[in-house]
């Protein structure tokens, strides 16, 4: 399908993953009253003025009733959110909360060419920033034990899907998530892996942990990640990434999506069209976070990327 304006007629660059034209259309123009409404009502959308205290007082409530109830919590978290982390781990040793119970994941991690998966050494690293940002910052006597403190790794990401599924008695209580650029879900991207080896849509929802070729708009959306320099240098990118798979979304009993990322000023981002089209676009591998649509999902959208996407020029 050709876009079509007045004077010039285009379709979408080639490797974008969904490149249906009127469906872009109708999703680009959805208003803000209209934002909170959705065909499943257990997908539930709230515009907000910002979302990190919503995951701070959530993860704390959750970790605190852990330790109160003496019972197991699994939570799967996304990386880098330093400043939230940091926040979650004074609020465990203000309160004084035993972590005893309390089973995190990370949920992705950069991987090189090889498929050789980024070690905790690595600063610009998933692991690193969380374990630095979070675990490390909890009082020791307050701490989970370390092998209850789960990143990816070489040796564990091909099976890294059951070791959650095992830890949360069939998944995880929470994953906390976002939509990336290319339409990703974790690191679950519109990747060449997925695409030849995927027949429908429901085998991709199976499909778990596993290494793939990150697409290039998560190339560019990473590049803007403030561990790799927040100056679009793309060639800082690692190429590849290891991730939980839709089969986790699937398996999770809740799931908390936050829609925030804008730069410096509010306005200007690259997640607004793209969100738009995870939420209210069709259930689609072509754009995975979708698939969020038909589960049980508390969903969070910031006033900034509430607004209406339209051009910023004047005088026209």
């Amino acid at each position: 399908m050709v876009k079509e304006f007045k004077e010039f007629r285009f379709e979408p660059a080639a490797f974008l993953p969904y490149r249906d034209l009127e469906v872009l259309e109708r999703v680009r123009n959805i208003r803000r009253e209209d934002m909170e409404k959705h065909w499943n009502p257990e997908f539930k959308i709230k515009i907000v003025p910002e979302v990190n205290s919503v995951m701070v007082a959530d993860a704390f409530t959750r970790i605190k009733m852990s330790d109160d109830l003496d019972q197991r919590v699994v939570l799967v978290f996304p990386n880098p959110w330093a400043e939230s982390y940091s926040n979650l781990a004074t609020l465990i040793n203000q309160f004084r909360v035993n972590c005893r119970n309390v089973w995190t994941f990370c949920e992705d991690e950069f991987a090189d060419q090889d498929g050789n998966v980024a070690p905790l050494t690595y600063k610009g690293g998933l692991g690193y920033a969380f374990l630095h940002s979070f675990y490390s910052r909890i009082d020791p006597d307050l701490r989970m034990p370390e092998n209850q403190c789960n990143y990816f790794t070489t040796e564990n990401y091909a099976y890294y899907s059951d070791l959650i599924d095992e830890a949360g008695n069939g998944g995880a209580d929470v994953i906390y998530n976002g939509c990336g650029w290319a339409g990703h879900s974790c690191f679950i991207d519109p990747s060449p892996e997925y695409e030849t080896e995927t027949a429908s849509l429901e085998e991709f929802k199976k499909i778990g942990s596993r290494l793939l070729t990150l697409h290039p708009l998560s190339i560019c959306e990473n590049s803007f990640m403030g561990t790799l320099g927040a100056s679009g240098d793309v060639f800082n990118v690692p190429p590849k990434a290891v991730t939980i798979g839709p089969r986790d979304l699937q398996h999770a009993r809740l799931r908390f999506d936050f829609h925030c990322f804008t730069f410096p000023g509010g306005y200007f981002s690259w997640q607004r069209l793209i969100s738009r089209l995870g939420i209210w676009g069709p259930v689609t591998p072509l754009v995975p976070y979708s698939l969020n649509q038909e589960l049980r999902c508390n969903v969070y959208i910031t006033e900034d990327m509430a607004r209406p996407i339209e051009s910023t020029l004047t005088g026209f």
